[in-house]
């Protein structure tokens, strides 16, 4: 069995779809992000980080537990661990690893920053706003071309770089972006949202989540909380 400490993110959905995809059996347990749940010890026994999602499998190598933190990591393992979504000739398998390290150092990291100054921070700096959703545009035109070229991210295949990426792109309209104007990208996301397993996926933990509201989540996501030597 394997639990997953997780929330409703983009960063979330990437491993309980990945996990609805294998089948492998699994617990959600929430962690509250804007409650302040990633600082907990226990969490952070398992996340240092203090970041979501976080897994423990306690069938893991050679039958031991093991305990693993950020997504890219999680979901190699269990695309080894399942032999699926991961392929193993060579060249497919680092076009994959291209493609997934392109969304963990790009995507998901500027698609970020782009919520971050068009949504959640307090003032509205143009600079920022314009700096952040003009490389969302240019993301996009990358995956667009890519897209253009095979049906997935890595090629033919469906794999954990699309897994990665696809929840990223389910917040277009919050980064600025218009999806008809990427109609790789479009066809790519739509293929992909249709996906029995996709649509389980993106409901694990969302009926938990609110809305950024009140000052004391923001002050624990972007504040002087969130910066708290532990």
């Amino acid at each position: 069995m394997i639990d997953v400490y997780s929330w409703a993110t983009p960063n979330g959905h990437k491993v309980h779809i990945m996990l609805e995809e294998t089948g492998l059996a699994y617990r959600a347990h929430p962690i509250d992000i804007g409650a302040g749940d990633q600082f907990n010890a226990e969490f952070l026994k398992i996340s240092p980080n203090n970041k979501i999602p976080a897994i423990v499998d306690d069938e893991g190598p050679g039958g031991q537990p093991i305990s693993l933190f950020e997504s890219g990591a999680i979901l190699i393992y269990l695309a080894e661990k399942t032999g699926q979504f991961l392929p193993t000739d060579p060249a497919a398998r680092y076009a994959t690893l291209e493609w997934l390290m392109f969304q963990m150092g790009g995507v998901g990291p500027m698609l970020g920053q782009t919520h971050h100054f068009r949504i959640y921070a307090p003032e509205k700096i143009e600079y920022a706003i314009n700096r952040y959703t003009n490389e969302a545009k240019r993301l996009y035109n990358v995956m667009d071309k890519r897209l253009g070229e095979s049906e997935y991210l890595a090629g033919d295949a469906y794999t954990i770089a699309d897994i990665a990426t696809f929840p990223w792109t389910r917040s277009w309209q919050n980064q600025g972006i218009e999806l008809d104007a990427f109609p790789n990208v479009k066809r790519w996301h739509e293929a992909i949202a249709a996906r029995p397993a996709v649509q389980r996926g993106v409901e694990v933990l969302a009926s938990l989540r609110k809305a950024l509201q009140d000052d004391k989540a923001r002050e624990v996501l972007f504040g002087a909380t969130q910066y708290a030597k532990r």
